[in-house]
This record gives structure tokens, sequence and C-alpha cells, in this order.
């Protein structure tokens, strides 16, 4: 199953219109929002280290094996339009088609929630370490303009809304099923002393990642026709509802 390093903005420098509000509060809460819909999805993830600048999370980003690097920040206009400026901007390494390809799929979802579709964008950067140097598919989102107090009133009143459109986004790219949230639930295992496959995808043709003891507990994050999303052992993927007791 994926696994993501998700980067929200350290920059506490950047104020928001709002007071007490700025970049790295706002982008940290976004990247909260997004966990539960991570799990139910069955994404792994990492946070960077708040403490840590930009140079530290893509150290601790190539330190690790990870499938997607997200960065996540707000923007802000050049002084003589402070104010004026409004959009989505989701950036990539010019030479890397699946960064290019996972910042176009984030796009088009953004498009759909966004009130200004046309200026939601996918770009080719040739300046943001976070995307350039780091050794996943990488792409930074540049969500909405925070000195706009359109843009910032949209961004902080649709936190919820954006996360849930950036994981299936992810999903759409990893090619995996986008699962509902809610509160976890636990179940056991019931296949009469057998072991539980446990797949990296919600179909018997899925490869099987490791297998479960019977009579063993699981917690799980979401269901997908008939499929639960669970981990087990360091190990996260879809089990038959089949062989689950709740």
């Amino acid at each position: 199953m994926p696994i993501i390093f998700l980067s929200p903005s350290t920059q506490e420098f950047n104020p928001y219109l709002t007071e007490g509000k700025n970049e790295e509060l706002v982008m940290n809460q976004l990247a909260n929002a997004m966990e539960p819909y991570l799990r139910s999805c069955g994404i792994r993830f990492v946070r960077n280290d708040p403490q840590r600048n930009v140079a530290g999370a893509i150290a601790d980003s190539n330190a690790g094996r990870f499938d997607v690097h997200l960065a996540l920040h707000s923007n802000a206009a050049p002084e003589q339009f402070r104010g004026l400026l409004r959009g989505i901007d989701i950036y990539y390494a010019p030479n890397s088609s699946d960064g290019e390809m996972l910042a176009t799929v984030i796009a088009n979802n953004l498009q759909r929630i966004y009130p200004l579709p046309s200026q939601v964008l996918a770009r080719p950067t040739n300046s943001l370490g976070e995307v350039l140097r780091t050794k996943a598919v990488a792409v930074l989102a540049e969500i909405g303009y925070h000195d706009n107090p359109e843009d910032e009133q949209w961004l902080r009143s649709n936190l919820d809304r954006i996360a849930q459109n950036l994981v299936l986004s992810l999903t759409d790219y990893f090619g995996i099923p986008y699962v509902t949230a809610g509160e976890p639930f636990y179940g056991t295992v019931d296949t009469s002393g057998s072991r539980l496959n446990l797949r990296n995808y919600p179909s018997l043709t899925g490869t099987i990642l490791t297998q479960i003891p019977d009579n063993t507990q699981l917690i799980l994050f979401g269901e997908t026709d008939g499929w639960y999303v669970t981990e087990y052992n360091g190990s996260t993927g879809y089990v038959s509802s089949d062989f689950v007791n709740l």
C-alpha cells in the first residue's frame, strides 16, 4: 500500500488576514483534517517535523521510502499585488512525468470545489526545493492566497472539504478506491483456524501482503464493497468482510 510524506508549511511568519492565523497553523490544520481520510483509504503517512525547516523536511523525506511527497502551502502575492490575486497552483518538477500526472489530478479535482476553477493550475517549477530535491514523486500545493480576503475565507471555511479532495486525488493517482472516513471500529478474524489474507487491493486478485491469524482483533478504518481497510504488523491493506466479525 502507498505511503506518503505529508509536509504542511512550517512558515509561521506568514500571517493570515484573520488575527492569530498563519500559514503554518492553517496548513497543519489541513493536514490534521486529511489524516482520517488517508487512514480510511489505506494510505500510510509520515508528517514532517514542524520544528524543522524546508531543508529538514527534504532530508527527512529522503531518509525514508515514500511514494509521494506532498507539501501543503498557501500563497501570498508580491507587494504591488497584495490582496488582489486569487487561485491555486500545484507545482511539480518539470522532468517528472509522475509529478506532472499527480499535480494535474490534484488540480483537476480542486477545480470542482474552488470558486474560480479556471484559476486552479498545475505548473512546473525550477525553484522549489521541496519539489526538485526530493527522491519521491513530489508536488507542492499553494492552496489560495492568504493575503486575499476571499481566498483566506474560502480556505479556512473548507478545510475538511479540501482534505477530502486531496485524499481523493491521491487515491486516483495510486489507483485505489476512495473510502469514506468514519470513526474506526473493531472486528475479529473468523476463519475457522486458517489465516486471513491482507491484500493490497480489495479483490481476490490483489497481492497478498501478509496473513493474519484466526481470532486476531483488528482495527478497521473503513469499508468498500465487502472489504475492510485495516493494518496488521506494520502492513496496511484490505481484508474480506466475510471473515471478520464485528
